[in-house]
C-alpha cells in the first residue's frame, strides 16, 4: 500500500510554522539546517520551507521515491497566478502525492518588453503560499528538460493547449520524462486563461483605440458576442491553400563584437529556431482556428526535410498534396541579438515550373477543391453530405514570388478554382509576386508597399491606387496592411456581376470615391515584438471570417486581432481561436476573458477522415 502523502499546513502561529518546516524537511530528506528560515520576515512563514535549492530538491526527491510517494511536476513562468493556473495545478496535484512547481528564471523569459512583471523570488513565494503545492524551485535553464532528467518525476503535467503543440522544446521535455518511465498528462482545460492576455488587457485599458474600435464595429452592426459566434463558425470549414512553402530560421546570437582585422560585426550563434513560413504557416493557422486545410505546394523530391514537414503538418491536421521539384525548401535566415534583428540572409532558389508540372499543379489544386466541396468530415469518422452545392468553403492563393506562380499559370488556375469554391482569396509577398495577375478574387491582402510596387503608383492617394487595382483585376475587396498604422479594408460597392462593366475604365479617378468604401482598423497592440507572419495570420483569419458569413469590416477586425497576437510573439507561430476570443473580449468588455468548459468542448477538433487515415499510416 502506498503511503499517504505528507500534508504541511500554513499556520499563523510562528512556533508551529517553524516546527512544521523542520519536520517537513526531515521527512522529505532535507537538511533542516539548510532549509530557508521560517522566521524570515520578508516571506510568508509557512511558505519558506517549500522554496528549495537544487541539492534540497534532489534530496527530497530521493526520499520521496524511497517512501513510495508519487511526484508530479509542473513548469512555467507563472508571472501572474490566475484562476487558470490554480485549476491546472490542482488538477496536477490530484495525479500524485507531492506537487513540484518550477518556474523559469527572470533572465530567460521572452514574453515581451518588461516581462516578467514579478521577479522570480516573488513568483516563487506566490506559488509556495498555495497550500497544495509542496515544493517550488527556480530553474536557471531556458526549459525544464535538464531538470526533468535529474528529478525524474512520475508525472509531468502541462496545459491542455500542449496536447496538440509541436514546439520542439516541449517535445524534448516529453522525451526526457518518458525516457525515465514517467508519464505526461495534460490539464483538464475546463478554464483557460492567458497571463500575457491579462497583462495586455491592463496595458490597453487606457488605449484610445478602444473607443474608436467599438464605434467602428457598432457601425458595422457587429459586437463582441457576434464576433465570438463568427469565430465559432470557423470550425469545420474546408479550405484549400495553394502556394509556396518557406522555412524561416532565427539564429539567436550572443552580444556582437567588432572583428580585430577590420571594423565588421562578429556574431556568435547560441541557438537556432526554425519556423514554417509561406503557405505552410497559413495552413497551420487555419487548422489551429478550427478549419480543415489542404495544402497544395511544391516540395523537393527525395528530401528528408520535406518528409519531416509533411509529417509535422499531418499531425497538426493539415492534409498535404505536393508537387515535386528539384530545388530545396526556400529558407530565410534572420540573425538576432536579443529581440533585435541585425541581419537577414535569403537562401532562396527561384524555380520555374515546366509545362507538365504546371498542368500537374492546376489539376492537384482543382482536385483538392472538388474533394473539399464533395463532403465534410463527420464526427463518426465517415463523410457526411454537404449542402449539395458541391463548393469548397474557400481557396487561398499564397504567392511569395519564388517562381511557383506566374501570370500565365494564374490565368489558367483561377478559372479552374473560381467555380469550385464559395470564396477565393489571395496573398502576396515581395516584389516578384503577381498581384496584378490575381483576377476575380473575393479578397486580396497586399501591404501598401506591395500594392504601390505592383502598380507603379507612389504619389497618388491610397484609395485611388486601390481603385485602379480593382478596375484592372475585377477583384471584390482589398485589405491593405500598413504595419504599425493598422490596416484599411476597401469594399467595392457594386458587387453584382451585371455592374462590373463599370469598372472597365481604370482611369476614372473621379468616380472611385463613390464606388468603394474604406474603413481604417488601427493596430490593436502597443508593443511589437516581431512583425514576421502578421500578414499570414491576418489573411487566414479574415478568410475564415468571410467564409463564416461575416461582413468585410468584421473580417478585417478579426484579421487585425490575429495580427496583434502574432506581432507580440517571436517567430511565426500559430494563432488559435482562443487567442482571438481573448483579444476580442479585451476590446469589447471590461471583464478579463477566459474560456469556459463549454466553449472548449464546442471547439474540440473533429477528425478529418483523410487526415486520420494518414495519421494511422505513419503511426501517430
Amino acid at each position: 500500500m502506498r503511503r499517504r502523502p505528507v500534508l504541511t499546513l500554513v499556520n499563523d502561529d510562528h512556533a508551529n510554522s517553524a516546527a512544521s518546516a523542520n519536520a517537513s524537511a526531515t521527512r522529505h530528506g532535507m537538511d533542516s539546517s539548510r532549509a530557508p528560515s521560517a522566521a524570515d520576515p520578508s516571506r510568508p512563514a509557512g511558505a519558506a520551507r517549500k522554496i528549495l535549492t537544487k541539492d534540497q530538491l534532489l534530496s527530497a526527491r530521493a526520499r520521496a521515491a524511497s517512501d513510495g510517494l508519487k511526484v508530479v511536476h509542473c513548469h512555467g513562468c507563472f508571472d501572474i497566478v490566475h484562476p487558470g493556473h490554480i485549476r491546472h495545478l490542482r488538477h496536477a496535484k490530484a495525479q500524485g502525492d507531492i506537487l513540484l512547481v518550477t518556474i523559469t528564471g527572470d533572465a530567460l523569459i521572452n514574453k515581451g518588453t518588461g516581462r516578467p512583471l514579478i521577479p522570480q523570488e516573488l513568483r516563487a513565494e506566490n506559488l509556495a503560499a498555495i497550500d497544495f503545492i509542496d515544493w517550488v524551485y527556480i530553474e536557471p535553464r531556458p526549459t525544464a528538460e535538464g531538470l526533468l532528467e535529474e528529478v525524474r518525476p512520475d508525472v509531468y503535467v502541462k496545459g491542455k493547449e500542449y496536447e496538440t503543440n509541436s514546439d520542439p522544446r516541449f517535445a524534448a521535455e516529453k522525451e526526457a520524462v518518458l525516457r525515465h518511465g514517467g508519464k505526461v498528462f495534460f490539464s483538464s482545460g475546463d478554464v483557460v486563461f492567458s497571463s500575457t492576455a491579462l497583462i495586455a488587457a491592463l496595458e490597453q485599458s487606457a488605449d484610445p483605440y478602444h473607443a474608436r474600435l467599438r464605434e467602428l464595429l457598432s457601425r458595422s452592426e457587429t459586437g463582441g458576442e457576434e464576433l465570438t459566434r463568427v469565430i465559432a463558425r470557423f470550425r469545420g470549414q474546408r479550405v484549400v491553400v495553394v502556394g509556396e512553402t518557406i522555412r524561416d530560421t532565427y539564429v539567436l546570437c550572443d552580444r556582437p563584437d567588432i572583428a580585430g582585422e577590420s571594423p565588421i560585426m562578429t556574431l556568435r550563434p547560441v541557438e537556432r529556431r526554425t519556423y514554417d513560413g509561406g503557405a505552410a504557416i497559413i495552413a497551420r493557422h487555419l487548422a489551429a482556428l478550427g478549419a480543415f486545410p489542404v495544402l497544395v505546394t511544391a516540395m523537393p523530391r527525395d528530401s528528408a526535410d520535406a518528409e519531416e514537414l509533411r509529417r509535422r503538418l499531418l499531425i497538426e491536421g493539415v492534409e498535404v498534396r505536393a508537387i515535386e521539384v528539384d530545388t530545396p525548401i526556400p529558407e530565410k535566415q534572420r540573425f538576432l541579438v536579443g529581440a533585435q534583428k541585425v541581419m537577414k540572409l535569403d537562401l532562396l532558389e527561384r524555380y520555374e515550373l515546366d509545362e507538365a508540372t504546371q498542368r500537374q499543379l492546376i489539376a492537384t489544386a482543382r482536385d483538392a477543391a472538388v474533394a473539399c466541396g464533395r463532403a465534410a468530415p463527420g464526427e463518426s469518422g465517415g463523410d457526411v453530405p454537404r449542402d449539395g452545392s458541391g463548393l469548397c468553403d474557400a481557396v487561398i492563393l499564397a504567392d511569395f514570388g519564388l517562381g511557383m506562380f506566374s501570370p500565365g499559370l494564374l490565368a489558367r488556375l483561377i478559372p479552374e478554382l473560381r467555380p469550385r469554391t464559395r470564396l477565393l482569396t489571395g496573398d502576396v509577398s515581395g516584389r516578384r509576386s503577381n498581384l496584378r495577375a490575381m483576377h476575380d478574387m473575393d479578397l486580396v491582402c497586399p501591404s501598401e508597399s506591395e500594392l504601390r510596387d505592383a502598380l507603379g503608383l507612389f504619389d497618388e492617394g491610397l484609395g485611388l491606387v486601390v481603385w485602379r487595382l480593382l478596375a484592372e483585376t475585377r477583384n471584390r475587396n482589398v485589405i491593405c496592411t500598413m504595419g504599425p498604422e493598422g490596416l484599411i479594408a476597401f469594399d467595392r460597392l457594386d458587387h453584382h456581376p451585371a455592374l462590373r462593366d463599370a469598372f472597365t475604365d481604370a482611369g476614372a479617378s473621379s468616380q472611385w470615391q463613390t464606388r468603394i468604401k474604406a474603413e481604417h482598423v488601427p493596430a490593436l497592440t502597443v508593443h511589437a515584438t516581431d512583425p514576421l507572419g502578421c500578414g499570414d495570420a491576418m489573411l487566414a483569419t479574415a478568410t475564415l471570417a468571410l467564409g463564416a458569413g461575416s461582413n468585410l469590416l468584421a473580417a478585417a477586425f478579426l484579421g487585425a486581432c490575429a495580427a496583434a497576437v502574432q506581432v507580440q510573439r517571436l517567430g511565426n507561430t500559430v494563432i488559435s481561436a482562443t487567442d482571438l476570443r481573448q483579444i476580442v473580449a479585451r476590446v469589447h468588455s471590461a471583464h478579463l476573458a477566459y474560456t469556459p468548459r463549454e466553449v472548449i468542448e464546442a471547439r474540440a477538433p473533429m477528425s478529418a477522415p483523410t487526415v486520420s487515415a494518414q495519421r494511422r499510416a505513419v503511426g501517430v
